[in-house]
């Protein structure tokens, strides 16, 4: 018994090593895209009120089309991480090449969202003062969509491949390169017309291309995928491949859809009760924001071992990696809480001076505390079942939990109950921790049936099965 307890020690040990190695660089990049986030609203705050209005207000709507677009891509991940488990690394250059023309398909929808996303700001009812800046914003930007897509297939073929370096990379290189872009663009620098809002939206697109073809030299020059002839050549749109890849993202697509548009209409909600509510509603989301870097981070790292672990038909190892991510996410977590719960005041003092926003905040902040372990588990959860090409029930799952259980708990608590923004706070923790014990619960399911077997086809596999299964009918 005891020299099982010291295998299972060391194996658990082994998997944290893992882990941890593939989850630093992805938090590190993760924060890039926080910081670029953060230089945007500083400089365009800095410019003058009105212009970081407009940008606030650009920012969120192209999140939205963002994280569909990129819950898309995300598709490549787990199927190059399969595929290299199972050691058919020829398959995988054949596959990214595909991805490149499901980020051109992309790139077209998101580019065109970006540019027709007047009905949107009516319905959401944006001052019309703010209008003409907020499409300047966001027409500018959405020529940046294909650099944003092109970036993301890149970064799912490094780290399905287990290589998550180049992650950390080339978002502290967008942050570099976004700091004197915005600052040129904004304020009219180096010989340049001060453009405000619209300017933004012109450094950020630039900065996304750079990005990209940064990315693109490093992989074409470097030796790690050499033998992969990424670049060689570039094949005719192979249909069945794309619609496998959607068939994996269109689900992560909308997930982080339902999640995005739960925080979105959540802050629109309570932009109703006031300025002080706001600002402490803002206050709680930024910090909360940034500590959930970490288990974001986790979860990308648990697909790529989860989905390497089912490349190699290794059930025990799946269930290591997926379990193993759990473990090292409620330890984050446990601390993210801690800081929260115990000096609430002092962190919102950093944000703002004014006692009645502190005061709202630090009661968000304990409140924030109180989700951090559901928040971790729920995308720890989601990024296993990632692993596994397990994306349909996780898209109903999070579609249920935040849309039937966390909105109308929230809006109910805040508006009708009189709780106001600390209603709609217990209602995003209603809501996250459905997710969690659903998703948490379907992990343990299909990792300990081994269901994931039949998620676990690619598009060249289930070609020979279905070869196969139409040769047996046939009596061939």
């Amino acid at each position: 018994m005891a020299s099982i307890l010291a295998l299972d020690r060391a194996r658990f040990a082994r998997e944290v090593r893992a882990t941890v190695k593939l989850a630093l660089p992805l938090i590190a990049g993760q924060l890039s895209a926080v910081g670029m986030s953060a230089v945007d609203v500083a400089l365009a705050g800095h410019y003058n009120a009105h212009t970081l209005a407009a940008v606030a207000v650009g920012a969120n709507v192209w999140v939205l089309g963002l994280v569909s677009a990129v819950g898309v891509m995300m598709a490549l991940s787990p199927s190059v991480a399969q595929l290299d488990g199972a050691n058919r690394r020829g398959e995988i250059g054949p596959l990214f090449r595909q991805a490149l023309w499901l980020a051109a398909g992309m790139s077209v929808l998101l580019w065109f969202g970006a540019r027709h996303a007047d009905p949107l700001l009516h319905l959401i009812g944006v001052d019309p003062a703010l209008l003409a800046d907020v499409q300047a914003f966001l027409h500018a930007l959405s020529w940046g969509a294909p650099g944003l897509c092109g970036y993301f297939a890149l970064r799912g073929l490094c780290e399905g491949s287990s290589w998550t370096r180049p992650t950390m990379l080339f978002g502290l290189f967008g942050l570099v390169v976004l700091v004197p872009l915005d600052w040129i663009m904004i304020y009219g620098k180096l010989g340049f017309p001060a453009l405000g809002a619209h300017g933004s939206g012109i450094a950020n697109a630039l900065a996304l291309w750079l990005q990209l073809l940064a990315f693109a030299a490093y992989l074409k020059f470097g030796r790690r995928f050499r033998d992969l002839d990424l670049f060689a050549r570039m094949e005719r749109p192979d249909w069945q491949a794309i619609r496998h890849l959607l068939w994996i993202g269109v689900p992560m697509a909308v997930t982080l859809l339902m999640e995005a548009g739960l925080f979105v209409i959540s802050a629109l909600l309570i932009s109703r009760l006031g300025t002080v509510a706001i600002d402490g509603h803002q206050i709680a989301i930024n910090v909360a924001s940034v500590t959930f870097m970490l288990p974001l981070g986790l979860a990308l790292a648990v697909t790529v071992r989860v989905g390497n672990a089912a490349g190699r038909g290794d059930a025990s190892a799946v269930r290591w990696a997926g379990f193993t991510g759990v473990a090292l996410t409620l330890v984050t977590q446990a601390f993210s809480a801690t800081l929260m719960v115990s000096i609430p005041h002092a962190i919102a003092h950093v944000y703002s001076g004014d006692p009645r926003v502190i005061a709202l905040a630090a009661q968000l902040l304990i409140l924030a505390g109180i989700f951090q372990f559901s928040d971790g588990v729920q995308v720890v959860a989601n990024g296993a079942l990632r692993g596994l090409k397990d994306t349909r029930m996780p898209m109903l799952i999070t579609t249920f939990a935040y849309w039937v259980v966390g909105m109308p708990t929230g809006a109910w608590l805040a508006f009708g109950a009189g709780h106001g923004v600390r209603g709609m706070w217990v209602g995003l923790i209603a809501g996250l921790t459905a997710a969690a014990a659903l998703l948490f619960a379907r992990w343990v399911t299909q990792s300990r049936g081994e269901h994931w077997r039949r998620f676990s086809l690619t598009p060249y596999e289930a070609v020979v099965v279905e070869s196969q299964a139409t040769d047996g009918r046939s009596g061939v």
